[in-house]
């Protein structure tokens, strides 16, 4: 078993009612019926019941108010708490956390992508997934369980994934391509400078696509699963093959510079069959589904016969660690995310689920859109957590600005790039 899973299985056998009823862990419980009125009686996904008179607040996205409405009642209606829902972007969660969780306005049960955990469980933030931890790594695929675990503890109730994939104009390119090679091929009969019209596209500015050219090959960013910024893959053997092959791309895929390509560029292309290949995620269907496009999706091509790995993300719900109600919290975290909340939100919503049995369920997997991301999802690296990665996105993005743009030696600009990251990193740590 790997440590970051043995961990997380482990944490809460050791919480107690005792443990949990200081600070904000929970609440207070009567002793277990025996002779000793001093015996505990451990907190478990089974007994744990809400404190007396609570109410909730959540955050949550306005896409996903139905959802919450919905699920809201029939938690009311099981434990007799009221839930109220503030919208909120989860992206901007955190940085409201930081200040309302300690004055006792933020909301009890908050939800933001799961890059952001490091800083919020290193502020002291969130509380642990503890009570639901076994039953929520029993349940959770690998890579979004991977995701919401912090330093070997687990502290997000993971409800949905998302990464990117290859978007192919059907009538262009009737079967997705499995290699880059067959991609570079095919540029050389469709593409059309003159004409503004290209193979394939994606975002160039943004290192979020990038990262999978470099980590196909071998490169990575932290060691040690991503949570060791004292060593970096970025210019690593792997990372330069990355570098040279985006060369090659540039010169005989993709001749445009790095400013030349962005979202709503290659959604017109796209849209108008100028663009017959589109690296992108699952929030462009409904644009590609209006634009009434025959596409299909298909995971990555291979380089060089070794998959492509791109970069993902998990969006879970996480406990205020200031809450008065931590036990009604967990209880509410854990009912939005199971296996019966995760269907509903794929049925209403299309959310791609990070429960294992909702990911394999038929309905989920008759739609090949959702099953080619689903198996992208489980090739890809879930974006690292430890706040030490502000610290690499500008020093790589520039790098790699170079590399297509100026064509720069690849070896000696990741070099740079992993200079500056490092000398950065040492006035922060």
């Amino acid at each position: 078993m790997r440590k970051w899973q043995g961990a997380v299985l482990s944490i809460g056998m050791a919480f107690t009612l005792a443990a949990c009823s200081t600070g904000g862990g929970g609440s207070s419980s009567p002793a277990a019926p025996g002779d000793n009125p001093e015996e505990e009686v451990q907190l478990t996904a089974e007994n744990l019941q809400p404190e007396e008179g609570a109410t909730l607040v959540i955050w949550e996205d306005k896409n996903q108010s139905s959802f919450i409405e919905q699920r809201v009642k029939k938690f009311e209606e099981k434990y007799g708490v009221t839930v109220k829902m503030e919208e909120l972007p989860p992206t901007d969660q955190v940085t409201k956390l930081t200040t309302d969780g300690p004055a006792g306005l933020a909301a009890d049960v908050v939800v933001f992508p799961h890059d952001k955990i490091g800083s919020a469980s290193e502020a002291g933030l969130i509380l642990p997934n503890d009570i639901f931890e076994a039953e929520t790594a029993a349940n959770t695929s690998e890579n979004a369980l991977k995701a919401v675990t912090f330093k070997d503890i687990l502290y997000g109730y993971p409800y949905s994934v998302e990464t990117y994939a290859l978007f192919y104009n059907k009538a262009l390119v009737p079967e997705a391509p499995k290699d880059f090679n067959e991609i570079i091929d095919f540029a050389k009969t469709f593409n059309n400078t003159k004409s503004n019209q290209y193979a394939l596209m994606w975002e160039l500015q943004q290192f979020y696509y990038n990262y999978a050219f470099l980590a196909s090959q071998g490169g990575y960013i932290f060691g040690d699963n991503g949570m060791d910024s004292g060593d970096l893959g970025l210019n690593n053997e792997g990372a330069q093959k990355g570098g040279e092959f985006l060369q090659r791309l540039k010169a005989e895929v993709l001749p445009l510079k790095m400013g030349d390509v962005n979202y709503d560029i290659k959604k017109g292309l796209f849209s108008s069959g100028k663009l017959a290949m589109d690296i992108n995620g699952p929030w462009t269907i409904a644009d590609y589904r209006t634009a009434g496009i025959d596409f299909g999706v298909a995971p990555l091509p291979a380089i060089d016969g070794k998959p492509m790995t791109s970069f993902s993300g998990v969006k879970a719900y996480y406990v205020n660690a200031f809450t008065q109600y931590p036990n009604a919290s967990k209880l509410l975290a854990a009912f939005l995310s199971n296996e019966e909340a995760q269907m509903e939100n794929f049925d209403m919503n299309g959310t791609l689920p990070a429960n294992k049995n909702v990911a394999a369920d038929a309905k989920v997997q008759e739609d090949p859109i959702n099953k080619a991301f689903l198996e992208q999802f489980n090739n890809s690296t879930p974006m690292p957590s430890l706040p030490a990665m502000d610290s690499v996105w500008g020093p790589i993005t520039s790098a790699i600005t170079d590399i297509w743009d100026s064509g720069k030696d690849v070896k000696a600009s990741l070099d740079n790039a992993v200079k500056q990251i490092k000398e950065s990193l040492a006035t922060v740590q």
